[in-house]
């Protein structure tokens, strides 16, 4: 393949991207789903004429990462915090919280009558299943009010933050005890202070770079930041969140002494900068990723009836949990908070970096594909029902 081959496709397939994303905004058929089926029909295409391909298997964790460090970001550079925004915080976090943990058990309950293996290894591999992908939610939150949106955004990074900490402290310690919770505790305290330091050196650094070129460098010293955490196993997805959030209500601090180090007269059109940038990118990488995830499918495994019982029962599970809590504890509108459950990026990345030995064959990739797309179809469906029915209530109201 040459040199202008390749640009022509990987040019042709963002070209795409962007036309998903318009009859997305149309249609509120999520992008990830077309994305996915472009991947699949780059991949029949690929076997039907024999064309010799790179294994895409081995950068599809990076284009993971980078998809989900980018996402978070640019959904924190979106938020701005004032008082009266710590109750919807407070519902957030524990709605993902509480719905992670017991759709955890509750999937490590199917999967273990399924394959009869231990609880250990059964609530590892449901947790990749139990997170609600922010990838797929936050733009999927576009078309909704301002109060259900910043819930969603707040909800999905929260969850994906939560179910990262989780698979860490799981896969670390096969036997928990009071020593785990311990070092949980120091390396959470570790990772808050990481998140302070590293708000404020940025933050002053912005404010001293002089090149033209700025945004691009705090998103790589972020990745950097992310990087090095994680390979300590640390949930540096709390960086990011806390210094996109910081960054978008810096100038809502009064304190002089912080006004005058780290404030400065162009902070807000740096700001919108740096959020145009990552929202781009955050897009760019999306785009490659659900193409990649889908091209590495195998299509054939969904002939399969008890992989399709097995993400049916995982399906059905996912959404009663949501069905439930929303009923008995938020007590909140069903509709679209229901549905606005996707899995998808962080999924596929914890399943990828769940080591081989802790892996149960029944519960694989084909699995995780049928859960991704199951989940899409839903949203599809559930926003598009959403929409419907707000479009008609207003006629209902005039023929009144």
């Amino acid at each position: 393949m040459t040199t202008y081959t390749t640009l022509i496709i990987l040019s042709g397939l963002v070209i795409f991207s962007y036309l998903f994303d318009l009859i997305a905004g149309k249609t509120k058929i999520p992008s990830v789903i077309l994305l996915l089926m472009l991947g699949i029909s780059i991949r029949q295409a690929v076997d039907y004429f024999g064309i010799k391909m790179f294994n895409f298997k081995v950068i599809l964790p990076t284009l993971g990462t980078l998809g989900l460090i980018l996402i978070v970001f640019e959904g924190a550079l979106e938020l701005r915090y004032s008082k009266d925004k710590n109750a919807i915080i407070k519902k957030a976090f524990f709605s993902a919280l509480s719905i992670l943990l017991i759709s955890a058990f509750t999937i490590t309950f199917i999967i273990r009558y399924l394959t009869d293996q231990s609880f250990y290894l059964c609530f590892v591999n449901a947790i990749p299943y139990c997170v609600v992908s922010s990838a797929v939610a936050i733009p999927s939150a576009s078309g909704l009010s301002k109060d259900k949106r910043e819930f969603i955004i707040y909800e999905s990074s929260f969850s994906d933050i939560l179910t990262v900490v989780l698979f860490n402290f799981i896969v670390r310690n096969q036997t928990i005890d009071i020593v785990s919770f311990v070092k949980l505790g120091g390396e959470l305290t570790g990772i808050i202070a990481a998140a302070i330091i590293s708000c404020l050196l940025l933050l002053y650094l912005i404010g001293r770079l002089t090149h033209h070129i700025k945004s691009f460098l705090i998103i790589a010293l972020l990745i950097l930041v992310y990087s090095v955490g994680q390979s300590f196993h640390l949930s540096a997805l709390i960086i990011v969140l806390a210094l996109g959030l910081f960054l978008n209500n810096a100038n809502q601090i009064s304190f002089p002494w912080f006004r005058k180090l780290f404030i400065y007269p162009t902070f807000q059109h740096d700001i919108r900068q740096l959020f145009q940038l990552s929202a781009e990118s955050a897009f760019l990488m999306r785009t490659f990723f659900f193409i990649v995830f889908g091209y590495t499918m195998d299509v054939y495994q969904l002939q399969n009836i008890t992989l399709l019982l097995t993400g049916g029962a995982i399906l059905f599970s996912i959404y009663l949990v949501r069905f439930l809590y929303i009923k008995l504890v938020s007590k909140t509108d069903l509709m679209p908070e229901l549905v606005i459950v996707p899995r998808g990026l962080i999924s596929v990345l914890l399943y990828y970096n769940l080591p081989d030995k802790l892996k149960i064959p029944q519960v694989g990739a084909g699995l995780l594909f049928i859960v991704v797309l199951g989940t899409s179809l839903i949203l599809s469906l559930g926003l598009f029902i959403t929409r419907k029915k707000s479009l008609t209530q207003p006629s209902l109201k005039e023929r009144a």
